[in-house]
């Protein structure tokens, strides 16, 4: 007998023996007092077993049948082995099209004997800091090293920068490691996308902030440190960039990871993906499906995207402070680019900018001087030298600073190099020098002597 039908059979007996009235043991057990006098009935028919209900035992009518049951077991042991109950639920429903819901899956497979895809643990009391209000104005973004592909493909790191105020996914990249190449293209296609958002939230990631003790006297004087490469993008796209304590300051983006680590897998396993191009080529479709399903409207509905750059392109890339060689080049590495003929440019300090796709650029004062075409597909943006060694001397700054004197096109900076660009002055001693002047009498003698 349940906890509701044992109280029953001593008011039903001491209203059998006339103690008390139908009324006052309807009343006591919240009954009509029809329903007490057949309760009286069943006690004297089948004794105390007659209060237990008439349909316990019995099954339900309106448990699943039996070929839809064996359809859902067979597919969740074979097809969809591993999935959680509301992503099996969800594939059952749209795939296979069965009229199952979440708690029905959940109890078939505890049925099968087959444990939970997560351990439910009980919640801890934690402050919760409100998101924002528009889309746009704080992107959390980090990336989750893991086995992504079961052991099918190489071990790769999923890049993923999603929206404080609705959740949504904004970009998912997938990289062999956390490198300034994952994140820079992480940036690239979120912005082509949406826009510029205000701010960045992240970790303290060496591509992001700068985690050495090393300040230099300018830097001393300014008060922080130079920027990262990924930094000075940010700087110049006019983006803040907010590094995180902890992991839980950012937990919308951890809990992120949480999710994918369950569906993402599971799709990929689904597909039979094995390889890091074909995971970024389903990239898209997933993104689609998940924030149709998990994306939610901002409080406020004005987002504050920003529009791109012109040369949002050539904001992506490193820079390097360059002093352009006799021959008119300038070099980064193994690789060497060709300024335009017609005067030359040797000892003139100039930033040589390599670009996301490979572009090499040679910028003075905003003037692009010369251009190499982009690699291919394979090119990875590394760092070549830290920012903080592209420091300029003082006589370094006399042979371009005619460029600061030459006026600007409205249109944008201009491709031609400028006319006024002087070279460094030359190192040659002067007419007055010591080393110029003639031989006295005595110093014949000492150089005959010395020669001697």
């Amino acid at each position: 007998m349940s906890r509701k039908e044992v109280p029953r059979a001593g008011l039903v007996k001491a209203a059998l023996a006339g103690t008390i009235t139908n009324q006052e043991g309807a009343t006591a057990l919240g009954l009509s007092v029809r329903q007490f006098q057949r309760l009286k009935s069943r006690v004297r028919e089948e004794g105390v077993a007659g209060l237990c209900h008439q349909s316990r035992g019995r099954p339900s009518p309106r448990r699943l049948p039996g070929p839809l049951r064996e359809q859902a077991a067979t597919l969740l042991t074979t097809t969809y082995a591993g999935f959680n109950d509301c992503h099996a639920t969800e594939q059952l429903q749209e795939r296979h099209h069965l009229a199952l819901s979440r708690s029905a899956v959940r109890r078939l497979r505890r049925a099968l004997g087959h444990p939970a895809k997560h351990r439910r643990r009980p919640p801890k009391a934690r402050t919760r800091r409100t998101p924002e209000a528009r889309m746009g104005a704080l992107v959390q973004l980090d990336g989750s090293p893991f086995d992504w592909l079961e052991g099918r493909g190489p071990a790769m790191t999923l890049l993923g920068a999603i929206d404080d105020a609705t959740a949504t996914v904004l970009a998912l990249h997938f990289r062999p490691t956390e490198d300034l190449h994952g994140y820079t293209t992480l940036l690239q296609q979120l912005s082509l996308q949406y826009g510029l958002p205000l701010t960045l939230y992240g970790d303290r990631l060496s591509v992001f902030v700068r985690n050495d003790s090393h300040w230099t006297l300018e830097e001393q004087l300014q008060g922080v440190q130079h920027p990262t490469h990924f930094g000075r993008m940010l700087q110049e796209l006019g983006i803040g960039y907010i590094a995180a304590g902890s992991p839980q300051a950012k937990g919308r983006i951890e809990r992120l990871w949480g999710t994918l680590q369950d569906r993402l897998v599971s799709e990929l396993r689904l597909r039979g993906i094995a390889t890091l191009e074909a995971a970024n080529a389903f990239l898209p479709e997933f993104l689609a499906d998940f924030n149709r399903r998990f994306a939610h409207a901002p409080a406020e509905a004005t987002a504050v995207w920003r529009p791109l750059p012109r040369d949002f392109a050539r904001v992506l890339s490193c820079r390097y402070a360059r002093t352009v060689a006799r021959d008119n080049t300038v070099g980064l590495g193994t690789r060497w680019l060709q300024l335009p003929r017609g005067r030359s440019y040797a000892g003139c300090r100039v930033e040589l900018r390599e670009c996301l796709d490979g572009r090499l650029l040679v910028v003075a004062h905003g003037a692009r001087l010369a251009t190499q075409p982009a690699l291919g597909p394979d090119f990875v943006l590394t760092p070549r030298q830290a920012p903080s060694r592209d420091r300029r001397s003082p006589r370094a700054h006399s042979a371009v600073a005619q460029l600061a004197q030459e006026p600007r096109s409205p249109a944008g900076p201009s491709s031609q190099p400028p006319s006024n660009l002087a070279p460094a002055p030359s190192r040659s001693p002067a007419p007055t020098h010591p080393w110029r002047r003639a031989l006295t009498r005595r110093g014949r003698e000492l150089q005959k002597l010395w020669k001697g």
